[in-house]
């Protein structure tokens, strides 16, 4: 198979930060993503992977590819999923969160309404708003699905958008509008210009995604060509949060290994003879099964990272089947 002919199109971010954490994610299941020609060049492939052609494309854009069925999978975030596709799920799944590019939707207004806390006080300031001034209450932002959206949900209907261009959260204080809906890190910029997130008014709690299309062609090139793609990457996700557990027991039962199970969710990896186990272990109870062990008569207790723990169920490719079926 060359990179002429790919069984398989992934859209990653095209330049900036972005890029650089798609890269990296890819990077660490082993998979080397290669540009073309160099930063100029649209199109590229997988060195390790036959089969798979990468569009490098602005995060806007591959929402519309993912959609129209035009790639495969595609590296963005949730944010923009559910703002530019109203029916995100009918259209697209989401098969892993890649732990960049964090950040919540949020409804923010300013500190000194200090009664108002929730979305339901946001509804009476409405109308009390229009009562008085005859004029629905201006909310600035560039996500006007979301926000209408969120908004109906909670019964807020006295308002009007104002598309926001610029830097939104400075649209209060200009005059432009009453409060906004934004997209934060942190919440300190919206500190800075004195606006508080109401309580409920987190929208969306947003990353970056690896998302396939439900509208693309999945043939059986594709098909298989992305479930090898997702063996790896499920294998390096399941070694990062699992660690090997060894050690050498006087005595060594089938009913410690069952108990080590239930307790720690261990998984037996190796035994020998003479008493020696190998275990694999959720990351967070690796120093509660070593004490456990030392208690049962271990004298020391080793612990390794893995590298990658490849299965013959792969989590991801069952996840991206159901949603084909």
């Amino acid at each position: 198979m060359t990179s002429n002919s790919p069984q398989l199109v992934i859209a990653v971010p095209s330049k900036g930060r972005l890029q650089e954490n798609a890269a990296a994610f890819f990077a660490r299941a082993g998979l080397t993503l290669i540009q073309g020609r160099g930063a100029r060049d649209y199109r590229g492939r997988i060195a390790e992977l036959d089969g798979v052609e990468i569009a490098f494309v602005s995060a806007a854009e591959i929402v519309g590819l993912l959609a129209s069925g035009s790639a495969h999978m595609g590296v963005t975030g949730e944010d923009l999923l559910r703002e530019s596709l109203s029916d995100a799920d009918t259209k697209v799944a989401l098969l892993a969160p890649l732990g960049f590019g964090h950040a919540n939707v949020v409804v923010a207004v300013p500190q000194a309404w200090i009664d108002v806390r929730s979305m339901a006080d946001l509804e009476d300031v409405a109308a009390a708003f229009r009562a008085r001034r005859g004029a629905r209450m201006r909310v600035a932002t560039k996500y006007l699905n979301l926000t209408r959206r969120f908004f109906a949900a909670r019964q807020v209907t006295d308002y009007r958008i104002v598309e926001s261009l610029g830097a939104t959260e400075g649209a209060p204080a200009a005059g432009a509008a009453e409060l906004i809906v934004d997209i934060t890190t942190t919440g300190a910029t919206l500190a800075a210009n004195a606006l508080k997130i109401l309580d409920d008014g987190i929208i969306l709690r947003s990353e970056a995604n690896l998302v396939a299309s439900l509208a693309a062609s999945w043939d059986d090139g594709a098909r298989e060509t992305a479930r090898g793609l997702l063996s790896r990457i499920a294998a390096e996700e399941t070694a990062r949060t699992m660690r090997e557990v060894s050690t050498s027991l006087p005595s060594l039962s089938a009913e410690l290994l069952a108990k080590a199970e239930a307790i720690f969710a261990a998984k037996l990896r190796r035994q020998t003879s003479d008493g020696f186990i190998s275990l694999s272990c959720p990351a967070g109870k690796v120093a509660a099964l070593a004490d456990w062990l030392i208690a049962g008569g271990a004298g020391t207790v080793t612990v390794a990272a893995l590298d990658y723990v490849f299965s013959a169920t792969n989590p991801l490719y069952e996840k991206l089947l159901a949603r084909l079926a």
